[in-house]
């Protein structure tokens, strides 16, 4: 691979670690409910596109399923959480 790809990929590596320590702030430290429900989608976001690009760092595809989990167990917790926000509980009887 590439010398650039490397650097590139590394790059935005530390980018995504950076956003995630910052989003993780917002998660815990959110004024509002609504913007920690935000901020966690958006850490499996960047956990995604973290796994992605070390994925593209190794070569391997080896990652594919760590990546297709994360984005399902955040999709359900974005739908939970949004629910909770909305109803003020989860599940219905």
């Amino acid at each position: 691979m590439g010398n650039i790809i490397l650097m590139t990929v590394n790059f935005c590596m530390v980018i995504i670690g950076i956003s995630l320590l910052l989003l993780l702030y917002r998660a815990l430290r959110g004024p509002t409910e609504a913007d920690k429900a935000v901020a966690l989608d958006a850490i499996g976001t960047s956990i995604i596109a973290f796994c992605g690009l070390l994925a593209i760092k190794l070569s391997s595809t080896a990652l594919n399923d760590v990546i297709l989990l994360v984005g399902i167990l955040s999709f359900i917790g974005t739908v939970a959480t949004a629910k909770f926000i909305e109803k003020g509980k989860i599940i219905d009887k």
